[in-house]
């Protein structure tokens, strides 16, 4: 199962504080807009998200349909395969991509000790 670009999306308290110290570890702005609270930062193909007040705990982020540079894939599995086959695995999904769509879409699930896994793919 191929989930994608993966990243680690932290709820930070002070996004300008955050971000200076991960560029100290030379992490570099990747996208988002600070002003709207959020960061993508990137140190070789690691990836994190900077988000100010938009969820309560950190996650991880998978994005089906990029590569670690945000670049489109030819192929990849879709979303709402990747939710099918869960969900028949016997996972609980907290949230979920409405089958009927296509393109863009998002599921959420958590793993056993509670930590949030968001699968979100923008293609």
């Amino acid at each position: 199962m191929n989930l994608g670009a993966f990243s680690i999306s932290l709820a930070v308290k002070d996004i300008g504080v955050s971000k200076e110290f991960y560029q100290k570890l030379g992490f570099v702005e990747f996208g988002g807009d600070q002003t709207q609270n959020w960061l993508i930062m990137k140190n070789g193909d690691h990836i994190i998200g900077l988000f100010q007040g938009m969820f309560d705990k950190n996650m991880m982020t998978f994005n089906p349909g990029w590569d670690q540079n945000a670049s489109t894939l030819e192929e990849f599995t879709d979303v709402r395969a990747l939710q099918k086959e869960l969900k028949s695995q016997g996972l609980e999904l907290t949230s979920e991509a409405d089958d009927e769509s296509t393109g863009p879409a998002s599921f959420m699930l958590f793993d056993p000790d509670g930590n949030p896994i968001l699968v979100d793919q923008h293609v």
